[in-house]
């Protein structure tokens, strides 16, 4: 229990702290970007010194404080959302039905709901800064018949408080689709000083081609359907409308170059406000953090890199503590000694058997995937051959009984139960739903998620007629589907075919109806929404090899007590064994092509080339054993096949 509390007030200490200084900041940065609006809002080519002056009187004025006051609790907002719903493994929707499930989920569209609020808000503050014709929502004018002055609507003020709905809501929705809650590390470190310096850019240019598309969008959005919120808010709040104006929900009315102008740079605050809000998180959540090999003290183990390791409740713990051990695996000589010591008293090599044996565990577990997921595009809803199951069988049981050793898990079985991303981390990071991590893995309990999402986080429906195996001679007559939505294989090894791409037909030359068809071409995975799900939490394997790679390359000459040689077989067998399974992978349709790049976008893409990343890193880090070991390679105990292929890299043929 005394553990347990003392982990927790780690992992708030870190992160935690973290996300509360990244608020900090961006609330620091309120005045400075509100003092560039309001010069931009008020600028005057022909008459700078009253411009000057006028900007001056303003950003002093109560009204400009209350409105900054407005804007701190936007962003305190913003960073709550960011710490409540940031993921380190992005949601990848396999199909159209997914992402579409996705948005009209219900917490979603709650998300969204307080967003169009905070959009509304800003869109207030920009309003009541800019003044004018947009200072308040109501405004006199004189009634054409009597003559007498009454209270009538503003239509530009409430142009811009819908505005800032739809562009709140735009952001909501962007942050789905594009995964901008989705927080990646950099492979190369920087200090947050520079890292915010070259990044400031990008967001600026961004949130202005954001500002730009949301403008235009809101605009032939607001044409069309803007005379029905019109008519309902003044109706509500009993405010008369100006005939004598031109109404903006027409097309002389929206050819005004100063409301566009308005409209442009509001949104552009409002994005920036947000966007920086989003980076500052991004730096401060996904800076090196430096932890202890070994501690002298038992109340400071559980905050040693071995045990965050094997970390079970906080993914970003796990991810902090890989990217650590990728550090000092190539820069820290005192702290790689610290791992091949034996412990005093006893002998035994405890940091070192924690360290190799958390990351044989998960390239194992994605080599377990991609074999899986091979064997289901090769069947096509046919039984699937066991070659590939024996041969990495074989593999596993050999360097398992040559390394002589009982700590260091074996190599991919094909026995265990197939895990994707969300399953993987659910065992080694706290679950798809965790405190962190849920609002961005598949819920697979929501009435809105379909069987597709179901079955990539392994799940079946139990009173389906996919549930336990398939005897129906229409599936095992199909035709292939090679990106079908299913394609994850059951435990006995046979691969089952999916309801949503192969109706349950009564008869073989039954037609399925139009709606059946309709949502079975909906529920079809993307070409490429499948590879990238497999490797969508490949950072982690990344660090575990680069990791693995040097400590083992250092070992030859600093490892004083051949800790790490007991282990080196079963370390050789699981990378080559994985090179394999990449190498097949690579060989599918669509797997080897690579995505458009995402231009002037927040949201993170790099997990669309993390599978070329993990690919690079791997023969990288096979060319780094072999390099530094040479011929004693033939030394050690490993199989013909897999000596075979590492004959390939000495020769550098690879």
């Amino acid at each position: 229990m005394f553990s347990l509390k003392q982990n927790c007030w780690f992992i708030k200490k870190v992160v935690i702290w973290r996300a509360v200084a990244s608020i900090a900041w961006s609330v620091l940065l309120l005045p400075v970007t509100t003092a560039v609006f309001v010069l931009l809002s008020r600028f005057s080519l022909f008459h700078p010194i009253q411009w000057i002056s006028e900007c001056t009187s303003l950003l002093t004025a109560s009204t400009t404080i209350f409105t900054l006051v407005v804007l701190c609790g936007v962003v305190l907002m913003i960073g709550f959302f960011n710490l409540e719903f940031y993921t380190l493994v992005p949601s990848i929707r396999c199909s159209r039905m997914a992402l579409l499930g996705t948005v009209l989920h219900p917490r979603q569209c709650v998300h969204s709901l307080v967003y169009c609020t905070m959009g509304m808000l800003v869109m207030w503050c920009a309003s009541v800064t800019i003044g004018g014709r947009y200072s308040t929502l109501g405004t006199p004018c004189r009634q054409s018949e009597s003559g007498e002055f009454v209270t009538c609507l503003n239509e530009y003020h409430l142009f811009l408080l819908l505005a800032g709905a739809f562009m709140g809501y735009s952001h909501s929705f962007l942050g789905v689709v594009q995964n901008m809650y989705y927080v990646s590390f950099q492979p190369i470190q920087q200090y947050k000083y520079p890292r915010f310096k070259g990044c400031l850019p990008a967001v600026v240019k961004g949130s202005v081609i954001q500002s730009l598309y949301s403008a235009r969008n809101f605009a032939a959005l607001y044409f069309f359907f803007g005379y029905v919120p019109k008519t309902w808010i003044a109706s509500t709040l009993n405010l008369q409308i100006d005939s004598s104006l031109q109404p903006l929900d027409s097309l002389t009315g929206l050819l005004d170059f100063s409301l566009l102008y308005h409209l442009a740079i509001s949104g552009t605050f409002l994005y920036l406000t947000w966007y920086l809000t989003v980076l500052l998180f991004r730096i401060y959540v996904t800076e090196a953090y430096s932890f202890p090999v070994q501690s002298t003290f038992t109340e400071d183990a559980e905050q040693c890199l071995p045990k965050v390791l094997t970390e079970k409740n906080t993914s970003v713990m796990k991810f902090l503590a890989l990217q650590d051990l990728a550090l000092l695996s190539q820069h820290s000589l005192s702290r790689r000694l610290e791992v091949f010591s034996l412990s005093q008293p006893g002998g035994h090599p405890h940091n070192w058997n924690a360290i190799s044996k958390e990351c044989l565990s998960l390239l194992s577990e994605l080599t377990q995937r991609l074999v899986a997921h091979q064997d289901a595009v090769a069947s096509n809803g046919r039984v699937k051959s066991q070659s590939a199951s024996s041969d990495i069988r074989s593999a596993s049981s050999s360097s398992s009984v040559i390394s002589g050793t009982e700590d260091i898990p074996e190599t991919p079985r094909l026995s265990v139960p197939v895990r994707t991303p969300g399953s993987v981390f659910k065992s080694s990071v706290g679950g798809a739903h965790s405190a962190l991590t849920a609002p961005f893995t598949p819920d697979v309990d929501s009435p809105f998620s379909s069987p597709a999402i179901r079955r990539l986080v392994g799940q079946q429906e139990p009173h389906s007629p996919w549930f336990g195996t398939v005897q129906s001679p229409h599936v095992m007559r199909r035709g292939p589907k090679l990106w079908s939505a299913s394609t994850e294989s059951q435990t006995n090894g046979s691969s089952l075919a999916s309801p949503a791409t192969v109706p349950c037909t009564p008869a073989a030359n039954q037609k399925p109806s139009f709606l059946t068809q309709w949502m079975q071409n909906r529920r079809e995975q993307l070409p490429e929404a499948s590879s990238q799900a497999l490797f969508a939490d490949s950072q982690a394997h990344i660090w575990a090899l680069q990791g693995l790679s040097h400590l083992v390359a250092a070992s030859f000459s600093e490892d004083q007590f051949g800790v790490v040689q007991t282990t080196l077989p079963s370390i050789l067998s699981c990378l080559v064994v994985l090179l394999e399974a990449v190498d097949r992978h690579f060989k599918l349709p669509h797997a080897s092509s690579k995505p458009a790049r995402t231009i002037c976008s927040m949201g993170d893409s790099t997990y669309k080339t993390l599978r070329f990343a993990l690919r690079a890193a791997l023969k990288t880090a096979i060319y780094k054993i072999t390099t530094t070991f040479g011929e004693h390679l033939n030394a050690v105990n490993i199989s013909s096949e897999h000596r075979k292929r590492l004959q390939q890299f000495l020769e550098f043929k690879e």
